[in-house]
């Protein structure tokens, strides 16, 4: 971000001196920082969350995930509705024990990767800035998940 300061600042520079026409080179170098900083905020908070892949073992025909405690923490949801969730989807019977999550049947890491970031899509990204940072507030009988960057308020996709 700093760098990309530096580079606006040098272009302003340039154009003061060498420039006759300052007023709309101006708007055209606000025009391209702009775009830059769009482009930085986008990456910056796509950025920020990254999840860890996820460890999963089987056992018979149990597939165990054993760092399913780490993604409830990491994207402030309860872990009993995540496991609703990924357990519904995989049209399967999930339980929680300690750290890690059991499934009946064969999974495969991919799986669960796709599975969360579906889960992250519909449910802690808010729709309108992209931030993570988001909370769910439950309103009479329906749910809405709200940014604490921005302050939208939608309706949670994913209970």
């Amino acid at each position: 971000m700093l760098n990309l300061w530096q580079i606006l600042f040098e272009e302003l520079k340039y154009l003061k001196r060498f420039m006759i026409n300052m007023p709309e080179k101006y708007q055209d170098l606000l025009s391209r920082a702009r775009a830059g900083l769009e482009k930085e905020a986008k990456k910056s908070s796509a950025m920020r969350l990254e999840l860890p892949e996820p460890e999963v073992i089987w056992v018979g025909n149990k597939t165990i995930f054993r760092n399913y405690a780490e993604f409830p923490k990491l994207l402030r949801r309860d872990a009993n509705r995540l496991l609703m969730y990924m357990a519904k989807e995989l049209a399967t019977a999930a339980s929680i024990d300690g750290e890690r999550a059991i499934f009946i049947g064969r999974k495969d890491r991919e799986s669960f990767s796709q599975l969360i970031q579906r889960y992250m899509k519909d449910g802690v990204i808010c729709p309108v800035c992209g931030s993570p940072d988001t909370h769910l507030e439950r309103s009479n009988r329906l749910q809405f998940m709200v940014c604490e960057a921005c302050g939208a308020r939608s309706i949670a996709k994913v209970v």
